[in-house]
């Protein structure tokens, strides 16, 4: 399917501040993209750089004031994800070197804090896959999706405490209980076509048998056509826009729709 994808972000600027923002998809495996837009206004000058996770980074000093940022893109999208229950999980000394910074706690993914509980979760299945789907499905029955209960600071701990969250939330306690039983997790931020209610989108890859597979615990059926945006080993990783000083946000606006 293609997907005609947009973001547009309104800041108030009271002063000049660095931003680093990754609103720019790439072309990937799943995802080609046809043609974009990425337009700054007031117009500001700004540099890209690729980093150590190899998304796309632009970065640049917001102007005094009113300060407008749209990225839209044109995808051409899969419409399904791969799903293979038989899919293993691989030996630590048989993980490709880039898999391997997967396996570690990471700032809101504190997976050496979870051993006894994902091991209690995927006790009755045997492949890589069905304990990953096992994870997604535990965590979808027991932690509730609503707006305002966490924050950016909540991590997977928190979430499993609260048992109230929104999708980089459900993703963090996957990835953490993933982690925990040595399948190799990444998280993975984008946009979804026909999600309610529309915005950026959070979910996660494991990597099984050689090949990242996407799960998300926040979708009760396996979705395709998504829009990969960036990968990190959690939010801290994945940030549409890290700004170094104060500027507010005033308005924020995503959409997806099929072109």
């Amino acid at each position: 399917m293609k997907l005609r994808v947009t973001c547009q972000i309104v800041y108030e600027c009271p002063a000049n501040v660095p931003l680093i923002l990754m609103l720019r998809p790439q072309s990937g495996a799943a995802q080609q993209i046809l043609c974009e837009d990425f337009s700054l206004a007031p117009n500001t000058k700004f540099s890209e750089y690729n980093d150590i996770y190899g998304n796309l980074c632009q970065r640049l000093i917001s102007p005094i004031g009113n300060f407008r940022i749209l990225s839209s893109a044109l995808v051409e999208t899969s419409d399904k994800i791969d799903v293979n229950f038989a899919a293993r999980t691989l030996s630590i000394e048989g993980l490709p070197d880039f898999a391997l910074i997967y396996l570690l706690p990471s700032r809101y993914c504190e997976s050496d804090k979870f051993l006894f509980m994902a091991g209690e979760i995927i006790r009755n299945f045997q492949t890589g896959y069905e304990k990953v789907n096992a994870i997604c499905q535990w965590v979808r029955s027991n932690v509730v999706y609503e707006y305002g209960y966490s924050s950016s600071s909540s991590s997977a701990c928190d979430i499993n405490l609260s048992r109230i969250g929104v999708c980089r939330d459900f993703s963090h306690l996957c990835i953490s209980l993933c982690r925990a039983v040595n399948i190799p997790a990444r998280m993975v931020v984008g946009y979804l076509y026909d999600l309610e209610p529309m915005d950026l989108h959070a979910w996660f890859e494991v990597y099984l048998q050689n090949q990242w597979f996407t799960f998300d615990a926040t979708q009760v059926e396996p979705k395709g056509n998504r829009v990969v945006m960036a990968y990190g080993r959690d939010a801290s990783d994945v940030a549409f826009a890290t700004q170094f000083g104060n500027i507010f946000l005033k308005n924020m606006h995503v959409s997806v729709e099929r072109a």
